[in-house]
């Protein structure tokens, strides 16, 4: 009979995802220039006193574009696992991938548009 939860296994799941991190911020420029647009939301909402509400939002919208990059950046990597040589339809999954990312990142400006213009 095995245990209903193990918690060194629990915790020991938290370090691989703490080293799939580093892994995606050391490939991914992207993710990194992303990183960094989320400190500047960040910094603008403080000195913009924004609202408990729009910390909210603010913090959804920023690590949804993060989440979706560090995804997009799993299915690139397996892609060329599993598709070495460039085909179209590997291209084809990238570019889907890809365009999450985009929209995820579209939706985060608008909420940041909505956010702070009002306050500039």
């Amino acid at each position: 009979m095995g245990m209903i939860f193990d918690t060194r296994r629990f915790v020991r799941s938290f370090g691989y995802a703490a080293a799939g991190l580093r892994l995606a911020v050391a490939a991914g420029q992207n993710l990194r220039v992303q990183m960094v647009a989320g400190a500047v939301a960040v910094a603008a909402g403080w000195m913009l006193h924004i609202s408990l509400t729009e910390w909210c939002i603010l913090g959804i919208v920023a690590f949804q574009v993060l989440a979706m990059e560090v995804m997009n950046t799993a299915v690139e990597r397996l892609t060329d696992l599993v598709a070495p040589e460039r085909s179209r339809p590997a291209g084809a999954v990238k570019d889907i991938a890809a365009a999450a990312v985009l929209l995820s990142a579209f939706s985060a400006l608008a909420a940041g548009l909505i956010i702070f213009l009002p306050k500039i």
